[in-house]
């Protein structure tokens, strides 16, 4: 284990104690104000018992959505930070530097290029992941890697980052058979990647081996919730190529639930 990895392990831990709760409500408030948190969907920051309740804070009204079936919702809160096609099965973290999309998937073998568009999730944003359309997850896959962290200037120092680091691929299809892969990418800090529609799947585990978990009749509704990471870190989709038109633009900021692309 990296010392990153365990750097996040241990973090992970501390973030669960239940400090003396003026304290903790004070640790509560530090961490609103430091990164500047918008609390008018979720609960008083004196009731989160621990750092884990904060960072992981539910909605406390779902939000409403574009329920046709063409229009592709934002599965989190975030920023885009770049989007495009693949060439040579080739995408951009930022601009100027690049990752291999079969490299990211756990060297898959895939048949044709692909439509990207990279989320990353700051320290203050919503960090529950939600279905952007109707889809049938065919697989998980468990990718064993290092915890870097993936903010900007990390994606501008390490080469192919997203490709190093621990995540989660899932193969899904989408209402009109396309094929569609949400990448759930780990980052320093990142305790776990939980997904509640799978208890088997463990990040952060200090696991060493491909894990992959296949699926039979296992169909999401869009806007249902498939998991969460615990703090930030980054959602990478991939999508047939022209499958999904892409509103989108770099460094637009994202809320789950806003309509960002047309399936065709």
């Amino acid at each position: 284990m990296n010392k990153d990895n365990l750097f996040s392990q241990i973090f992970g831990k501390v973030a669960r104690i239940n400090f003396y709760k003026p304290l903790q409500e004070a640790v509560n408030s530090f961490y609103i104000k430091l990164f500047k948190i918008d609390m008018s969907e979720f609960k008083l920051a004196n009731e989160y018992k621990n750092l884990n309740e904060l960072f992981t804070r539910e909605l406390i009204k779902s939000r409403d959505f574009d329920t046709a079936d063409e229009m592709f919702i934002s599965p989190v809160d975030g920023t885009c930070l770049s989007f495009g096609s693949t060439k040579e099965l080739r995408a951009f973290s930022i601009k100027g530097m690049e990752y291999n999309v079969s490299e990211l998937l756990g060297k898959s073998e895939l048949e044709s290029e692909y439509d990207f568009a990279n989320i990353y999730l700051s320290p203050k944003d919503y960090h529950h992941y939600h279905a952007p359309c109707d889809i049938a997850i065919k697989k998980a896959i468990y990718i064993p890697g290092k915890l870097y962290s993936v903010a900007t200037k990390w994606l501008a120092k390490v080469d192919s980052l997203y490709t190093k680091n621990e995540r989660v691929a899932l193969s899904c299809e989408t209402k009109n058979g396309k094929k569609l892969w949400l990448v759930f990418v780990g980052a320093l800090n990142v305790g776990k990647m939980k997904f509640c529609f799978d208890e088997r799947i463990q990040t952060n585990a200090m696991a060493n081996f491909t894990q992959i978990y296949e699926y039979e009749n296992l169909h999401i509704k869009k806007g249902e919730r498939l998991g969460n990471f615990e703090l930030g870190s980054t959602i990478v989709i991939l999508s047939e190529k022209d499958a999904i038109e892409y509103n989108l633009f770099e460094n637009k900021e994202l809320k789950f639930a806003e309509t960002i692309g047309i399936i065709k």
